[in-house]
């Protein structure tokens, strides 16, 4: 699951050929190479007004066992916008979820739950490190329920890592569901099925 970036292209328009990889059934791993330094993205995970701009806004209690209350809106990521798919058409005003921090080790990790359902919650982590002037940001996503959740997972990452991308870099994103749209089709040739 991995693409080289065409040549010529805009760096934003790179990250965004960076694909996801399933590490193992319910697990799946993005990388992005984002400008520095450290600190500055780490403020963009923990800030509620810098993890607005490409994520979700809310206030996150800095220690293990702390509260992270994350609302998503989707169309206020961008200047640009596009159609909600109709099966989010009920997130369309935003869509609030409570998180419990796993782990919290400034400027260089953090885990949280995410989302629910009938396998239990499952956990995001951000590891930081840096690389000179640039930071190497890796995100996991563990325990995801099945392959669709998989699917679901790799193009929304996908798309709110291009959004940090761009915002890092002074650039205006691309509409959220433009990138997902997009990328949740490539994701269903990429992600294998339980059987492969």
């Amino acid at each position: 699951m991995t693409a080289k970036p065409t040549e010529g292209k805009q760096k934003s328009t790179q990250a965004r050929a960076d694909y996801g990889v399933v590490l193992e059934p319910g697990t799946v791993r993005l990388e992005r190479v984002l400008p520095g330094p450290i600190e500055r993205v780490w403020a963009y995970l923990t800030e509620s007004e810098k993890r607005g701009k490409w994520l979700a806004t809310g206030e996150m209690e800095p220690l293990v066992g702390g509260v992270a209350e994350l609302t998503i809106r989707h169309s206020t990521l961008s200047t640009k916008q596009a159609p909600i798919p109709a099966r989010f058409k009920k997130f369309e005003k935003g869509a609030r979820s409570q998180h419990t921090i796993t782990r919290f080790e400034p400027p260089r990790l953090l885990s949280l739950t995410w989302g629910g359902g009938i396998d239990g919650m499952s956990e995001v982590t951000f590891e930081l490190s840096a690389r000179g002037d640039e930071v190497l940001l890796v995100v996991t996503h563990r325990r995801l329920a099945d392959r669709q959740t998989a699917v679901d997972a790799c193009a929304g990452w996908h798309s709110h890592l291009a959004i940090l991308l761009d915002r890092l870099s002074g650039r205006e994103p691309q509409a959220f569901w433009t990138l997902w749209e997009r990328l949740k089709s490539e994701y269903e040739k990429r992600v294998p099925s339980a059987k492969s």
